[in-house]
């Protein structure tokens, strides 16, 4: 999938919301309910990989179901993988393998923090994406994330403008949290043509208002992530996925 191919999307639906498939009981039906209520309304499924990898053999297959019935009934929809690898060598092609020609995800989440050679393999890969993580909405993303440099610039700005020199708009995106929205606009300074993937909305009280204020470009840019907000809702998964789109319409 391109990034006009995305943008589309967006502006088709008005919607930039991103489902997050946290499933604790990796549950195939459940997905699928979730998926099909939710469809009308999002433009992108995140599965996290660890709520998979946790039920052994029987939840990886629960994995491979859910991303080939997106890729098979939703194929305008794009799939994230969140497993959030960073390895080297031999590992990180096999990763890339995994993911993008077994699974057929269009990007995966990494951690960027074993530098170029952890990312090249996945970079190769036509028509998919690298989503780095540089902002996370945890607390404790101060240990490094936010630590300030001998030249004045804090280590995610580092991470952002030197992954700008890997790849373009079309093949890296970037992780920023929505608890950190007033940080936004830096990131946004840093990396205005890539789309941003934003969690921390909902359950976490990101400010769905300040993340369009400072994180949204001209294309829109945006993949907001809910993913507890949705498939926990009391309002049922449909519901919720249409208040969400609802309100980001607004901005858009």
């Amino acid at each position: 999938m391109t990034l006009r191919t995305l943008s589309e999307q967006i502006g088709l639906k008005h919607s930039c919301l991103c489902v997050g498939l946290d499933t604790a009981s990796a549950s195939f039906t459940f997905n699928k309910e979730v998926i099909d209520a939710t469809a009308p309304y999002s433009v992108a499924y995140k599965p996290n990989v660890a709520f998979y990898e946790a039920g052994g053999s029987e939840g990886w297959k629960c994995l491979e179901k859910t991303v080939a019935y997106i890729r098979s009934h939703y194929p305008e929809h794009f799939v994230i993988a969140d497993a959030k690898r960073g390895d080297i060598g031999n590992t990180a092609v096999q990763y890339a393998r995994a993911f993008f020609e077994h699974m057929d995800c269009h990007a995966v989440t990494m951690a960027p923090y074993m530098g170029y050679d952890s990312i090249a393999p996945f970079l190769e890969y036509e028509g998919k994406w690298v989503i780095l993580l540089v902002l996370t909405s945890n607390p404790s993303a101060s240990d490094f994330e936010t630590l300030t440099l001998s030249d004045g610039r804090p280590l995610y700005r580092k991470v952002i403008e030197t992954a700008n020199t890997w790849a373009g708009p079309q093949k890296i995106m970037y992780v920023a949290g929505a608890t950190r929205s007033l940080v936004l606009e830096e990131i946004r300074q840093a990396a205005p043509d890539h789309f941003l993937l934003v969690p921390g909305v909902g359950a976490q009280g990101g400010s769905v208002e300040e993340v369009f204020r400072y994180g949204k470009n001209s294309q829109g840019g945006l993949l907001i992530n809910v993913s507890r907000g949705i498939v926990q809702s009391p309002l049922g998964p449909e519901a919720a996925a249409r208040n969400y789109a609802k309100e980001f319409a607004k901005y858009l």
